[in-house]
């Protein structure tokens, strides 16, 4: 046998490696598996660093006079023409906050800027009616398309959306996600944030809203 493989050797005929074991291979691919995970986490630090979501821009608001028991009593229109009046969860009925968490993103307070569930369910209905019947959107993902508006509504847009909605709980805690949201849901015409429209429509502060009044607006 040992001559026979000093004879091979002598020839220019070189023994096949020896393969890994189980155990080997397991390592090996364990090792690589956790390569690639820092290198995946390493790449969207990077990307959430190099492209923050703009939320300096959030902070335009209509600037207000206030008598000097801090009642309104005048509002100008933002910069870019709306009335955008800065409106926080205490500047609003209870039942309001309550009525929107239900009807818009019911485990707000669970996820962290994508519901996995709502993902599900509207995917599940879509190929089973073949349009869509209900979003997914979280209050987080509404934020980000409300500070950052896209023209068009496409794919690319909905999962930078989702991806803008990570960012924003990444640096925001849950209040002032709720906060920035209650600032620039849409109401109508050049009216943004649920204070200009309670003003608006009712003459109220939104703290003073009936149940009814909270309703239509969440509506």
């Amino acid at each position: 046998m040992m001559f026979s493989r000093r004879k091979s050797y002598r020839n220019g005929i070189v023994p096949a490696p020896r393969l890994p074991s189980g155990r080997g291979r397991a390592i090996v691919a364990l090792s690589l598996a956790l390569i690639l995970s820092a290198l995946a986490v390493f790449t969207l630090e990077w990307a959430d660093r190099t492209f923050p979501p703009p939320l300096s821009e959030a902070g335009t608001v209509s600037a207000e006079v206030l008598d000097r028991d801090g009642h309104l009593l005048r509002a100008f229109a933002a910069k870019d023409g709306l009335w955008r009046l800065k409106t926080t969860a205490q500047d609003v009925d209870p039942r309001f906050i309550e009525m929107l968490i239900a009807y818009e993103d019911q485990r707000f307070r669970e996820h962290h800027g994508v519901d996995p569930l709502a993902l599900a369910r509207a995917a599940l209905q879509f190929v089973t009616n073949g349009r869509i019947v209900s979003g997914a959107s979280t209050l987080s993902m509404q934020v980000a398309r409300l500070i950052e508006p896209r023209e068009r509504r496409t794919l690319g847009a909905k999962l930078l959306q989702v991806a803008r909605a990570i960012q924003i709980e990444r640096r925001l805690g849950k209040d002032e996600i709720l906060d920035l949201y209650l600032t620039h849901a849409p109401y109508g015409g050049n009216l943004e944030g649920v204070r200009a429209a309670s003003l608006a429509w009712f003459g109220k502060e939104p703290r003073r809203l009936s149940a009814g009044e909270a309703a239509l607006l969440v509506a």
